[in-house]
């Protein structure tokens, strides 16, 4: 698998990067995993507009998944070439209208569901093309789930937003790769069932023994440098931050 980070700030955008959002390729099939503000114009830099496959939305805060509205304008109205086919999502419970209201002016209450095929995210495994994934539902003020994608014997898994809890230990056991939220310092904030810090995303990582910890969704005013510190003190495998256009071979 090849995974590309479109985006990786947590919360609104830095100057230096867009929000959530992540490309997952393999047998040349392209898996994007949130769409955050501003990746989607990030996302023109690695693949054209209509290349992706499919798109799985971790959960419906604005961070995650508002450029969503701008990419049903870019299939909707596409100038050239006629409508495309319609496109696996995969979201939580309530996507299709969340993105109706986001946007405010589609041409009828169904015309997401014109360009975007609409599946309701539960957990348990299923198939997204060549890909063997299991969601589970994680601990966040929304309806939130993190994603364990298998292909060809590697595994990558996306923890999306959410606080201490056992799924994501489920999810994250043996991974190959561990891209993992940190938005929290450890010894400043402390708020239950909201974000990880860096500590408790290299707890994760250790336990789970994963082959290596990707630190992300970091917010501007965060310091990041602190929380790789904080994960390399409890996590004896390679910890890095995600950066806009890192590209990993899983």
């Amino acid at each position: 698998m090849k995974l590309t980070v479109v985006g990786c700030s947590g919360s609104f955008p830095s100057a230096g990067s867009a929000c959530s959002s992540y490309l997952v390729e393999a047998d040349g099939f392209r898996l994007l995993l949130d769409m955050g503000n501003g990746a989607l114009g990030e996302l023109q830099r690695h693949v054209g507009l209509y290349d992706l496959d499919a798109i799985f939305l971790s959960h419906l805060h604005a961070d995650h998944c508002i450029d969503m509205c701008a990419y049903f304008v870019v299939r909707y109205y596409r100038h050239d070439g006629g409508r495309p086919a319609s496109i696996p999502v995969y979201g939580p419970d309530g996507t299709e209208q969340r993105l109706t209201t986001a946007h405010a002016d589609t041409p009828s209450d169904r015309a997401m569901s014109e360009v975007f095929d609409f599946h309701t995210l539960k957990s348990g495994s299923f198939e997204i093309g060549p890909f063997s994934v299991r969601t589970e539902q994680l601990c966040h003020p929304v309806e939130t789930f993190g994603i364990r994608v298998e292909h060809g014997g590697r595994t990558l898994t996306y923890s999306g937003d959410t606080g201490s809890c056992e799924a994501l230990d489920e999810l994250a056991e043996g991974a190959d790769l561990f891209l993992c939220e940190a938005s929290f310092v450890d010894g400043k904030e402390d708020i239950p069932d909201l974000h990880l810090n860096g500590r408790e995303a290299g707890e994760y990582a250790a336990r789970a023994g994963a082959g290596r910890l990707v630190l992300t969704h970091i917010p501007p005013w965060t310091d990041a440098a602190r929380n790789v510190a904080d994960a390399r003190r409890v996590y004896d495998g390679p910890v890095e931050l995600a950066a806009p256009g890192a590209v990993y071979e899983v």
